[in-house]
């Protein structure tokens, strides 16, 4: 057992031994440490803030923080007027945009195509009718136009044209998938919609890192519910955006005892998220783990060697204080005083750098994966327990040593025999 007195005695060895030591070996273990936190805790961290990158950019610039979408069974949301007056009428809204959607085919080239054997260029799309303003204060879709303008609500026969739907922006040639070739602002364009053709000019280019906003072709919602000839104002999805602090789940329940369910799914974010991203985001997770562990062990054996050697070159000074009556757990005890101290000192500055440096700039300047803006993910709680993982796995590391050098006979230890 280790007493209080040992404790004391082993503390002030510690300290003694630490202020002898070489500053360079101090500073160089401590640094280890640094970046054995920083592998433990960023690898994962960014692992995974590339899964919820893509999970925040569909919540921010598309579902939102609610969103209402058709039943299974039906071709619109039902009452759409109605639900959207209970919606704007809540406090905890800050703003909500209504979508129609359709699927349609887009061509393009058709004017110059002189072979009527040769292959339309065509592109299957979801043609969505937005309200211009609504759709931006909800979705900020408009800061994503690459090439072009926004529309205006008096944009008719103009439209925006998703990237994934151009074959300057996806170059890929596959049997089941096909671009628009040579479209720019000012193209035109023709699109088919329930049978009915329509010439109309692209106005800009919308690239998002969002499959369901680079796949659409967005155009004024009026005019796509002329085209399609629905005139009883049921839409096909509304999008809402909550005020800062609000839990969405709270507005889907209030929804729901409206009756609302009845005719529509409502979802918060996290609710419309398919199970194949959560399972990404465990697995990246545990994939971060795996490597962030490689890190650890290599530490460990830094800590064991380091403790190993020091011991090792300080046999004759052990063999003393256990000569005068030291016992050997207060040694022991000294030398997990130091194992602490280079854990916590490397702990301490790992946890100041990500939370006051790295964090802050990696989610104001995100790392650009093609499918999303990754950030660094680091919950304090989970940063504690790799912290307080990485104090035990070194404290342990610094102990097996010191305890295998004072366990030596302290004649021999004095007079430096094997």
């Amino acid at each position: 057992m280790f007493s209080l007195l040992n404790i004391r005695i082993g503390f002030f060895l510690a300290k003694r031994q630490i202020r002898r030591s070489s500053r360079w070996t101090t500073t160089l273990i401590i640094f280890v440490m640094f970046f054995t936190f920083l592998n433990l805790v960023v690898v994962s961290g960014i692992l995974v803030g590339l899964i919820q990158g893509a999970i925040d950019a569909v919540r921010t610039h598309y579902t939102s923080d609610v969103i209402i979408s058709t039943l299974s069974n039906k071709t619109y949301v039902e009452n759409s007027p109605e639900i959207i007056s209970i919606v704007k009428s809540l406090p905890q809204v800050e703003a909500v945009t209504a979508r129609y959607l359709e699927g349609g085919t887009v061509e393009a080239n058709y004017k110059t195509r002189t072979d009527e054997k040769e292959k339309p260029n065509t592109a299957t799309a979801s043609i969505t009718g937005i309200d211009p303003v609504a759709e931006d204060s909800v979705s900020g879709i408009s800061k994503f136009i690459i090439e072009g303008e926004y529309l205006t609500p008096q944009d008719y026969d103009q439209v925006l044209v998703g990237s994934f739907l151009v074959e300057k922006y996806l170059p890929i040639d596959s049997p089941g998938f096909s671009t628009l070739r040579n479209v720019s602002p000012g193209t035109k364009i023709r699109i088919k919609v329930h049978g009915v053709e329509r010439e109309v000019t692209v106005k800009g280019i919308i690239k998002a890192k969002v499959d369901e906003v680079s796949l659409r072709l967005f155009m004024i919602d009026s005019q796509l519910k002329s085209i399609i000839g629905r005139n009883d104002y049921n839409v096909d999805e509304i999008s809402i955006k909550l005020k800062p602090g609000v839990d969405p789940s709270i507005v889907r329940d209030i929804l729901k005892r409206n009756g609302v369910d009845r005719v529509a799914k409502v979802q918060t974010y996290t609710d419309a998220q398919p199970k194949f991203i959560k399972d990404m985001v465990n697995t990246f997770a545990l994939l971060g783990n795996m490597l962030s562990s490689i890190g650890l062990v290599v530490a460990s054996i830094t800590i064991f060697i380091v403790i190993f050697i020091n011991a090792i070159t300080r046999r004759k000074f052990i063999g003393i204080l256990k000569g005068i009556g030291i016992n050997e757990r207060t040694i022991e005890i000294s030398y997990i005083f130091q194992s602490f101290f280079y854990a916590f000192c490397g702990s301490l500055i790992g946890i100041v750098t990500l939370y006051v440096f790295l964090q802050p700039a990696i989610a104001a300047h995100p790392i650009d994966f093609p499918f999303s803006d990754g950030i660094l993910v680091a919950p304090i709680g989970g940063t504690m327990l790799r912290v307080g993982l990485l104090m035990i796995t070194t404290i342990i590391a610094g102990f097996i040593p010191a305890r295998m050098i004072v366990r030596k006979n302290t004649l021999d230890s004095i007079l430096g025999r094997n």
